[in-house]
């Protein structure tokens, strides 16, 4: 699913999406699993990208409303209705009112403030998964969640393969939605306020506004990305709501490239595959993200996807 400048991002995007169908009929379940993993964590770093990469908000927290969607999908599957769509569209108001609740407070900061503001909430967050035990189950975790109908004839998510073709569609589906952002006089304004905040307001733009509504939509991603994941697994615990999810998919941000369609999709699976290959091997694999981040930033500062844009731009050139 990696777009280039080159090509249209449908067309990359449709590309892409056959390609996985085609490579998930020789996959084995394990392998099908890994996938998975990589494409949920995809999604989820698309939304942070529309705060880091478009809006220029680094944030530390946005694993809370990954964790509020899990949580939330699970709830109503358990308690409510075993209605797949109701409890998907239930997780992503509630990870975006979570977002509006939030967004309340950290955009009264900026720079490193901001960053210190959305960790501390997200350990707020991690801390209320944690400790409200009659709902979240606390540190044993929401257990008991299935695989729901879709409703949709011929497609059943019971299984892993069905499963699999399911999160592929919704890469897909949430690839085009960033794209159309992207593109949209939104994706432009917010490009804007990135590199001149000051020149956008003095343009008649509602700087705030923007950045509040960025928030929240890419909390909705978040949420959206948490679903898939809570009935893949079955299982939400707190540590999908705390810091390391958060710094890995800022990580995979900035190794693919933020502020490109491609960037997180590519980071995702670049930290997905490498976390699970190296702790097969040591407990420490964390450390060996922290040495490709160094990496990244020292050899590709601007993201794998910027520095291939930049050899193929130098060798059409010479």
């Amino acid at each position: 699913m990696i777009t280039s400048r080159f090509s249209s991002p449908w067309l990359a995007t449709a590309l892409g999406t056959a390609g996985l169908l085609v490579l998930g009929q020789g996959l084995s379940s394990y392998g099908a699993g890994l996938v998975i993993d990589c494409l949920v964590f995809a999604i989820l770093a698309l939304g942070l990208n529309l705060l880091l990469g478009y809006a220029g908000l680094p944030s530390l927290g946005h694993a809370a409303y990954f964790g509020v969607g899990a949580y939330t999908a699970g709830l109503v599957y358990l308690h409510v209705s075993t209605n797949f769509w109701l409890a998907a569209a239930a997780a992503i108001v509630a990870a975006m009112a979570v977002a509006a609740v939030y967004a309340l407070l950290a955009l009264r900061t900026t720079g490193v403030y901001f960053l210190i503001i959305t960790l501390a909430l997200g350990q707020i967050t991690w801390a209320a998964a944690f400790s409200w035990r009659s709902v979240t189950g606390g540190d044993d975790g929401l257990r008991g969640i299935g695989r729901p109908d879709l409703g949709l004839p011929g497609l059943s998510i019971a299984d892993t393969g069905g499963y699999y073709l399911l999160v592929v569609l919704a890469t897909a589906a949430a690839l085009c939605l960033m794209a159309v952002l992207a593109r949209s006089p939104f994706g432009h304004a917010l490009r804007g306020i990135q590199q001149n905040g000051p020149r956008m307001a003095a343009l008649g733009y509602n700087v705030w506004l923007y950045k509040y509504l960025a928030f929240i939509i890419s909390a909705g991603f978040a949420g959206y990305a948490g679903v898939l994941f809570a009935f893949y697994k079955g299982f939400v615990s707190p540590e999908s709501v705390g810091i390391v999810i958060s710094a890995e998919i800022t990580l995979m941000v900035i190794i693919g490239g933020a502020g490109t369609l491609a960037g997180p999709v590519l980071g995702a699976f670049i930290v997905m595959l490498l976390s699970h290959l190296v702790s097969g091997f040591t407990d420490r694999w964390i450390t060996w993200l922290g040495l490709l981040y160094v990496a990244a930033v020292l050899f590709a500062p601007r993201g794998i996807v910027a520095l291939a844009h930049d050899l193929v731009r130098t060798r059409r050139a010479s």
